[in-house]
């Protein structure tokens, strides 16, 4: 078996860090693609089992199945929300419901495939100012976020929530 541990953010490369200084692990779960695109995943709890199926866009059927973007686009927005929440508690700042929508785009270009996303965020009962300083610090905290830094462009648009003709957003891309 070989095995290659990158940390990435520079924390090690080649398991170069020590134990003691490696972060705690508070959870690990586990989901095992079979064939590809047009196959199906599935975790060993059997909480996750889903049909993948390869959008028309991309050359495929379009069937009836999930795929990899949009698994993503949802458990990004999942954990971006969970982290405005740590965020939230830790200044103690309180507002409606918020919402988080994931949007994941896939494109091509001279060495494969890179990801293009967007968080779009919703924080009612904050000022645009307020919403702007929770979404900049829940990025700071956000495993997801944390793990995409610099390797793909992310842009977090705080959306005001307004009748939908209006539709006002602040849009910042952050790499």
């Amino acid at each position: 078996m070989i095995v290659l541990t990158v940390w990435h953010g520079g924390l090690a490369y080649g398991g170069a860090m020590s134990a003691e200084s490696q972060p705690k692990l508070l959870f690990q779960t586990r989901a095992t693609a079979h064939g590809g695109r047009a196959g199906y995943i599935e975790s060993p709890d059997h909480h996750l089992a889903v049909k993948l199926s390869v959008p028309q866009e991309i050359g495929g059927d379009g069937g009836v199945g999930t795929n990899p973007e949009q698994l993503l686009a949802a458990g990004y927005a999942a954990c971006f929300q969970s982290a405005i929440g740590v965020v939230a508690r830790r200044d103690k700042v309180s507002f409606g419901s918020s919402r988080v929508t994931g949007i994941v785009g896939l494109r091509s270009d001279d060495l494969g495939y890179v990801l293009e996303i967007e968080l779009q965020i919703v924080l009612p009962g904050l000022s645009p100012e307020q919403a702007r300083h929770m979404v900049d610090e829940a990025h700071k905290v956000c495993p997801y976020s944390r793990a995409l830094r610099g390797d793909v462009t992310v842009r977090l648009t705080v959306v005001e929530e307004q009748e939908p003709a209006q539709g006002q957003a602040e849009t910042a891309a952050v790499r």
